[in-house]
């Protein structure tokens, strides 16, 4: 990459020609690696598949919410493991339905792994009694609906719940057809889990489905040809392949939620497709300047081997300050103290280094191969004017106006950003009318002590005292019923609070401020959706100014050594944030204000879900830091050559407009692909990173860049005597 006197030709060129030497065996090697990756991800070699090891539900940080849980789980008082089934339309002063009922329960906890079963036929009282009430359909007999409650026992695994839960199941389908019951629901967290983990994979495989071969076609298009537009997507089916692999090494490290597969995966997909868009662009017009208009046919191995090694050489050394810069944005993410982001931020960094790798070999590889088919359609050098370079010249006429429209234009869509409300949905993230977020939704409606508390309050004091604190909690913020004092295991009491909201809404927020400052007269932990999302934020803040300081640094330090300036970083980093502001902020409209439901087929939630932002800021910083160094790569080795800084922005505009455009137009389209699945989490990323794209390589590179660099002229280049002096000994220059 660096060029030194009498170090001959720099380490990519050679590299270059050493691929061109040995292109076979190159993609021989990657094919064994493809075929290890997805068999070792999906458990083809007796290996325990990925999707195996799959969490999902609400992200945990430490906190209060966590360290309550804890002490919860430890009293034996965490309640994860029920499994619950609802029935309606029956007579519960029946003799039939009693009979039914009570057998049911003898029944069930005759089943390995149950450690209790209980409905309101065998409490003290029967439906009658005070503690059937929660039991029953909107806490009346009347009503014509009860619930079985199946718990399993504390120590069960998943795999325990799976080899019970269908003797459980036969159990509930002969309770609902003795008692005659005209309808019956049933579900628990385990099957909502299942759920979601499987919606990750049908969304993931629906979005690759979606892409691949849209984007393919797209890039036909623009290549012009079947050939040069596959070698892109067979290095990105080779990302995907090391990104599953790896994932799968970290979920042996760190728990690693369902959603962490597609946003890898689709990070995996648009890198390869950018670096190969990038790769393949350039081996064509190296090739065309040797050849200068002779046949391909007539290509000798020597030129497509100086060819490979120039490709590397220049567009290789793009691709490599575009991956460090992505992988600099997500390496960012690891100063979070949260392991979802964490692994998230691991995994997408061995992404970045597999797509680089595809780039830098992979593809080279094909290009050596198809050399000469890949110039079938002539090999006469493109023009050095066309609709980017008149854009440029455009835009250069009247730079301040264009500066002046597009940054207000950027502050306005950036406006609802400051209103963004922060939440943790769980059955929510399901599209409306899916059976387990249904059967949630119809448990709170008509069993809501049933369903659990919106805020739990874990004490550790006599119950006696706990009761006589919950006798006031009545008044605090958003109450709207308190559940009866729950004593548990070793001095452990809880009480439920009830809000009018599903537990991340404004009243369970008030809720747990309130608990919060002004505390009960005992040791005690707020739990809940809620007091999660105040940790969230609070784990967020107190370690992102780290996390932007290290990527603001490593970035600016990243831009001076690649153009020896220090405005063009600065301004790289201005440009970014209004950009990903923008983004950010049409988001908001979308889902938390509850526009486009009806067209991108989701619900409101009330709020954004509290990774988007993070995840949004640190792949839309990378993305868009990707687009910068493609065109400031071109205009940089356009100015070194001695052009003006005019003519170099005009000149390097037309040359890597397409290659942004068509990269932004793919990267668009993979992630509109998971934007088109049912799960809200990826359906808001997709939608958010669709944004920043887009923004980024219309608004930002086409109109903002050119526009200042025109009113800044040589201004451009500026940097203090000392730094220019740096960059003469250690920055990366032709």
């Amino acid at each position: 990459m660096t060029r030194y006197a009498g170090h001959g030709r720099p380490a990519l060129e050679r590299w270059g020609r050493f691929v061109a030497a040995h292109a076979r065996a190159v993609l021989v090697g990657w094919l064994l690696f493809v075929v290890a990756g997805f068999g070792t991800a999906l458990g083809a070699f007796g290996t325990t598949s990925l999707f195996d090891r799959l969490q999902s539900g609400e992200i945990v940080v430490d906190g209060e919410n966590r360290s309550g849980r804890a002490v919860l789980a430890d009293a034996g008082g965490s309640g994860f493991g029920t499994y619950t089934l609802v029935v309606e339309g029956v007579d519960l002063g029946s003799p039939t339905v009693a009979a039914a009922a009570t057998a049911a329960v003898r029944d069930l906890t005759a089943v390995d792994h149950v450690a209790s079963a209980v409905n309101p036929f065998v409490v003290p009282g029967g439906p009658g009694g005070p503690a059937a009430t929660s039991m029953l359909l909107d806490g009346r007999v009347s009503a014509g609906g009860f619930a079985t409650v199946v718990t399993f026992d504390a120590g069960a695994t998943a795999a325990d719940e799976d080899a019970a839960t269908p003797r459980v199941d036969a159990l509930f389908d002969r309770l609902v057809r003795d008692t005659g019951a005209t309808g019956s629901e049933r579900g628990g967290l385990r099957s909502l889990v299942d759920r979601i983990v499987h919606q990750v994979k049908v969304d993931g495989q629906r979005g690759e489905g979606i892409a691949l071969p849209v984007s393919f076609a797209v890039m036909v298009v623009v290549f012009g040809g079947f050939l040069a537009a596959g070698f892109p997507v067979l290095g990105a089916v080779a990302s995907i392949a090391g990104a599953l692999a790896s994932l799968l090494g970290f979920s042996h490290l760190l728990d690693l939620d369902a959603t962490a597969v597609n946003v890898v995966t689709v990070l995996a997909l648009g890198l390869c497709i950018d670096y190969g868009l990038l790769v393949v662009s350039r081996f064509r017009e190296e090739m065309r300047t040797l050849l200068a208009g002779r046949p391909a046919a007539e290509a000798t191995r020597d030129e497509v081997a100086t060819a490979t090694g120039r490709t590397l050489d220049r567009a290789g050394r793009t691709v490599v300050f575009s991956a460090l810069t992505v992988a600099i944005s997500l390496a960012g993410l690891l100063f979070l103290d949260i392991d979802f982001i964490r692994a998230v931020s691991l995994a997408g960094v061995s992404v970045v280094v597999v797509a680089l790798a595809v780039a830098l070999s992979l593809v080279p590889a094909l290009c050596v191969l198809g050399a000469r088919r890949l110039l079938r359609r002539g090999t006469e050098l493109g023009s050095d004017t066309g609709v980017f370079s008149r854009l440029a010249e455009a835009v250069h006429r009247v730079p301040w106006l264009v500066i002046g429209v597009v940054s207000a234009l950027l502050l306005l869509l950036a406006a609802p950003a400051g209103s963004m409300v922060l939440t943790s949905s769980g059955a929510e993230l399901l599209p409306k009318g899916t059976p387990e977020r249904t059967f949630f939704e119809d448990l709170r409606a008509g069993y809501p002590r049933l369903a659990g508390a919106q805020v739990l309050v874990v004490a550790k004091a006599p119950a006696s005292e706990v009761e006589a604190w919950a006798a006031t909690a009545a008044d605090r913020p958003g109450v709207t019923a308190v559940d009866p004092v729950r004593a548990l295991d070793r001095g452990v009491a809880t009480v439920g609070l009830h809000t009018a909201d599903s537990g991340t809404g404004e009243g369970a927020r008030a809720l747990v401020d309130s608990l919060r400052s002004d505390r009960p007269p005992f040791e005690s932990w707020v739990v809940g959706q809620a007091s999660g999302i105040v940790d969230f934020r609070a784990a967020v803040a107190d370690r992102a100014p780290w996390a932007v300081g290290a990527v603001v640094l490593s970035t600016l330090v990243l831009l001076f050594l690649m153009t020896g300036s220090v405005v063009v970083p600065v301004k790289a980093l201005v440009m970014n944030v209004l950009s990903l502001g923008a983004s950010l902020g049409v988001t908001v409209w979308i889902f938390q204000e509850g526009h486009l439901e009806s067209v991108l087929r989701f619900t409101s939630a009330g709020g954004v879900e509290n990774t988007i932002p993070i995840l949004v800021v640190a792949f839309g910083f990378g993305l868009s830091m990707d687009y910068e160094v493609f065109l400031l790569s071109r205009v940089v080795e356009l100015h070194e050559q001695g052009r003006s800084t005019h003519d170099a922005v005009v000149l390097g505009l037309q040359r890597s407009g397409r290659i942004i455009t068509s990269a932004a137009l793919l990267m668009v389209i993979v992630f509109a692909g998971f934007a088109a699945g049912d799960l809200l989490v990826m359906k808001q990323m997709g939608v958010a990173l669709v944004l920043a794209i887009a923004i980024d390589a219309s608004l930002v590179r086409m109109l903002l860049v050119p526009a200042t660099m025109a009113v800044l002229g040589r201004r451009n280049w500026w940097a203090p005597a000392p730094l220019r002096r740096l960059h003469t000994r250690y920055g990366i220059t032709e």
